[in-house]
This record gives C-alpha cells, structure tokens and sequence, in this order.
C-alpha cells in the first residue's frame, strides 16, 4: 500500500513542476504566436494571480495551493488568446504600456539585486571556506586547488568569450577596465586583508560568466516574434512542431540568465538572516531569536512571492534585445565592482563582523 504522505508529496512537487514548467513556455509562446501586447498582459495576468497565490499560502499555507494552482496557468493563456483574437479593449492596451514601462523601469532594480546577491554568496563562500581551512592541511590543499581552477576556468571563459564580448571598441575597451579593477581591488583587498582567494576566485567566475552572457549566441537575443516557428496554425496537427518549438525556439541565453538570477537571489536570501549589523549574530538565543530579525522578514516574504519574482524576471529578460542585455551585463559588472571596492575599502579593520566574514 502506498503511504498516503509519499503519494501527497509527489502530487504536490508535480504540480510545482508543473507550475514552473507553463510559465517557462507559455510566455515565449505568447510572445511567439501573438504579439508583445499580448505577452505583456498575460505576463501582468499571471503576476496578479501569483501575488494572490503568495498570499494565500502566507495565511493558509497548505500545500494544496500549488496543486489548485496548475489548470490556471492555461486559463490564462486561453484568455490572451481570446483578448486578441479580435480589437483588444483600450484599457487593455493601458494597463499592458504601462506594465511594459514598469518592466523597463525595473531593470537598475534587476541588476542592483544581482550584483548585491553575487558579491554575498561570493563573500559566504570565503567565510565558509575559511572555517574549512582552519581544519587542516587537507582542506587547505583542496581549497587551493579549487580556486585555482577556478581561476583557470574563469580565465579560459573570458579568453574563449572576447571575439564575441568584445565586438567593438567600446566593448573591448569595457572589458579591459573591467579586468584591471578586478585584479587591483583584488591585491588591494589582499594588502588590506580583508578578502581571500576563494572569494576572488568566486567574483571572477561571476565575472567571466557576465562577459560570456554579452556575446553568446547573439541571434537568441533578436526580437523573439520574428525569430520564433509558425507555431499557433500548426500546434494541434502537428505535436513536432511544438517539440520543435520547446528544443529550438526557447531563448536558452535567457533561460541560463533566469536560473542565475533565481538562484543567487535564494542563496541570498537564505545568507540574509545570518548577517547584521547587531550583536545577535552570534547569539541566536538573545531575545526572542531569529524570527523578529528584519532579515528574517525580508527572507519569508522573498520565499513567498518567489513565484512573482519569478514571472516579473523572466518578462524582463524576454522583452531586452541583444543590446540591451548586453549593456546591463556591463553595469551588472561595474557595479558589483564598486560594491566590492568600497566594502573593501570602507570596512573597519576593528569591526567584529568583518573580522568574522574576512580572512585575518
């Protein structure tokens, strides 16, 4: 006999699956097959609808919610579909220019979480790597090997990535300037002694990972609408076409910028409690513990509307052409540059918190 928690538990994680897998398809789809109005209100449509879902969870957080959730996913697309098969009322019109402004407007948001989440988990890396060091010799000697490699590999990506990275003058120029701070804030933080390897070599993999992102593939970043299969006349009839569709049309430099953002943003999250400017850092006990932390707070409501983070992201990627990505991956550079160099530079030396998060 199946055990009823097991059997609840797989329907359940289906229907989460389930949930990501239709946001991942049928926004592209939408934009393929009707038009960035369309996209846009279904993206504004299932935003509404995971905020109401966040919610809910918050204040029933049952784990039927993500299995009542699944059929709506298609209702919605169905919807869009309707609203344009014909005239779209004026106020549709509205309320898509202006979710479509609130997207572009959120980019510096975007990028400014990006950069803070990366140059966080880089910095968690080198705290727990440090511990790992203090255990021996053994850990030392693997720890070293391993940011060694990781340079290595980050140099390999950056070289393998410049004729398509470094396009232009500009480009080229960017890149060099990026470099350079790189390796100067690097030795500065080493004179300084308040960064080691492993967080270097973490900020140089992020590094060489944005650069690849400015010149990969640069024909999945044309406009999606004309670079995207017939599929609307054919779906039906012909399931190869959606499989077509699914393999080839998918924007996968999009999908690898979505999956990192996702996830080093709940990474961060998760880091966030962890970390303040207080002394209850180290003293879990103290007070009522954890739970009344801003962090903690901040951490919960990431988690709960992580559904809605997720759909604002992905629009936001699916609307920015070549160039565009490519310039906010220079800023993403730059400014988690500036971030590190002053938390280098501005950081006391008596803090005990830095003590703790750097190397002594």
């Amino acid at each position: 006999m199946i055990n009823p928690w097991l059997l609840w538990s797989a329907i359940s994680t289906t229907a989460r699956l389930s949930t990501v897998l239709q946001i991942l398809i049928f926004l592209p789809l939408t934009l393929a097959t009707l038009s960035r109005q369309a996209f846009l209100l279904h993206s504004l449509l299932l935003l509404l609808h995971s905020l109401i879902h966040g919610t809910m969870v918050m204040l029933w957080g049952s784990d039927a919610l993500s299995v009542l959730q699944v059929p709506m996913h298609p209702f919605l697309l169905l919807v869009c579909f309707n609203v344009f098969s014909a005239s779209a009322n004026p106020w549709v019109g509205s309320a898509t220019d202006w979710w479509g402004t609130a997207l572009t407007l959120m980019g510096p948001l975007f990028i400014s979480m990006e950069g803070l989440s990366s140059l966080l988990v880089a910095q968690k890396v080198g705290q727990e790597g440090k511990k790992l060091v203090e255990r021996g010799e053994l850990f030392q000697f693997g720890l070293l090997i391993a940011t060694s490699a990781t340079y290595v590999v980050s140099a390999w990506w950056i070289v393998g990535s410049y004729p398509t990275a470094a396009s232009s003058p500009l480009s080229s120029t960017l890149l060099g300037v990026a470099l350079t701070t790189f390796i100067f804030l690097t030795f500065i933080g080493f004179w300084l002694r308040r960064t080691n390897i492993i967080e270097s070599s973490s900020l140089a993999l992020f590094l060489a990972y944005n650069v690849w992102l400015c010149g990969v593939d640069q024909k999945s970043f044309l406009d999606p609408a004309s670079s995207y299969a017939p599929l609307l006349s054919n779906l039906l009839p012909h399931f190869q076409t959606l499989l077509n569709f699914l393999i080839n049309t998918l924007p996968k430099p999009v999908l690898i910028a979505l999956l990192y953002r996702l996830t080093i943003l709940h990474l961060a999250s998760r880091i966030l409690p962890t970390i303040g400017a207080d002394s209850w850092e180290f003293e879990e006990g103290a007070d009522n513990g954890w739970e009344n932390r801003p962090t903690s707070t901040l951490t919960r409501l990431l988690l709960t509307y992580r559904q809605s983070i997720f759909i604002t992201v992905y629009s936001h990627l699916l609307l920015l052409d070549h160039s565009s990505q490519m310039w906010w991956r220079w800023a993403n550079i730059f400014f988690t540059l500036v971030i590190w160099a002053v938390e280098l530079l501005v950081s006391s030396e008596d803090d005990g918190d830095t003590k703790r998060w750097k190397v002594d």
